[in-house]
């Protein structure tokens, strides 16, 4: 319980410094981020929000999502996270 408050706190902060840079940042434990970012593709000229999960500024995994979904996705964890006392 008391990670997940700092983790919490975390977000609140890089969101408030960094807000409408199109990229946030969730810091986790033993050196992992979460990051969020708004990013252009120049072969299919569209943008899209790409997530990543990075360690010492090397991404392991990354997920491409519309950026139509991202509202959808953000209310679905919320209820996700509601549902299971999270």
């Amino acid at each position: 319980m008391v990670e997940e408050n700092i983790s919490t706190e975390n977000v609140k902060e890089k969101a408030e410094e960094e807000s409408g840079d199109g990229y946030m940042e969730i810091k986790m434990g033993g050196g992992w981020y979460i990051t969020i970012s708004l990013t252009h593709s120049d072969r299919f000229e569209k943008e899209y929000i790409e997530l990543a999960k990075e360690r010492g500024g090397l991404k392991k995994a990354r997920f491409n999502l519309n950026p139509t979904h991202v509202r959808l996705l953000g209310e679905a964890l919320i209820k996700f996270a509601d549902n299971n006392g999270l």
